[in-house]
């Protein structure tokens, strides 16, 4: 497994926001972690990051306990997270929010790689000198994974990358991360989109009340009567 978490809890105060969460991602894999409102998967990813300390478990990756390591730590090792909210820089250029996504790299390939993406988002291209806040909401979302892109990661995590935008721009995005999955980038996929989430995922996790509820191949969770369920609080 590239990353491996072992029995992973995160507590604010006395909200226990995680709860004992165990779960891998395969080098070649997309795993979708599903759940409704308050279940605790954007603290889980958060926790992965290093954006948050956890209060008990282990965080593997890579063969290398990252466990204590700082949020620019992980990321050079090639773990990538795109928040919820795209979380872009609005009065910064779409070419300085690029920029940013490369700080922890020492290496000279950051403008080959810059390139790579304006060919591929050409949206992002014509407005690499203007503002983000130009950007239109679908196009806030991609610069927001080109600037993860940027950090070369082996894992890339995404945080409700569907919210907010139109169907159109959602099956966009889902063949997005389906190329970057083909392109040797494994996914963790927090998603509200559950339908789409168990299309493109190989596996998934529901959890409620910050506990995982149910797992399994994303096939059969697509034909389980216990989805519905647990995804609703009643598992």
């Amino acid at each position: 497994m590239l990353l491996e978490v072992e029995a992973l809890d995160v507590r604010y105060g006395r909200t226990h926001a995680v709860r004992g969460v165990s779960l891998g991602v395969g080098a070649d894999e997309i795993v979708t972690v599903l759940g409704s409102n308050g279940a605790g998967k954007t603290s889980l990813l958060r926790a992965l990051q290093g954006l948050v300390v956890p209060s008990g478990g282990r965080v593997i990756f890579d063969g290398h306990d990252i466990t204590k390591l700082s949020p620019p730590q992980r990321l050079r090792r090639n773990l990538a997270l795109v928040p919820e909210g795209r979380q872009i820089v609005l009065s910064l250029s779409v070419h300085e929010n690029l920029q940013m996504g490369a700080y922890c790299r020492d290496d000279g390939g950051v403008d080959r790689d810059i390139d790579a993406i304006y060919d591929r988002f050409p949206n992002l291209a014509a407005r690499r000198a203007m503002p983000a806040s130009v950007l239109s909401g679908g196009e806030q979302q991609m610069l927001a994974i080109s600037r993860a892109l940027l950090a070369r990661p082996k894992l890339m995590m995404l945080d409700e990358p569907s919210l907010g935008l139109s169907p159109l721009l959602v099956e966009r995005l889902f063949g997005l991360i389906t190329e970057l999955r083909g392109e040797g980038i494994a996914i963790l996929l927090v998603e509200q989109n559950t339908h789409m989430a168990l299309e493109v995922a190989s596996r998934g996790l529901v959890m409620e009340l910050g506990r995982v509820v149910l797992e399994g191949p994303a096939q059969e969770l697509r034909q389980s009567d216990r989805l519905a369920a647990a995804y609703l609080g009643h598992a």
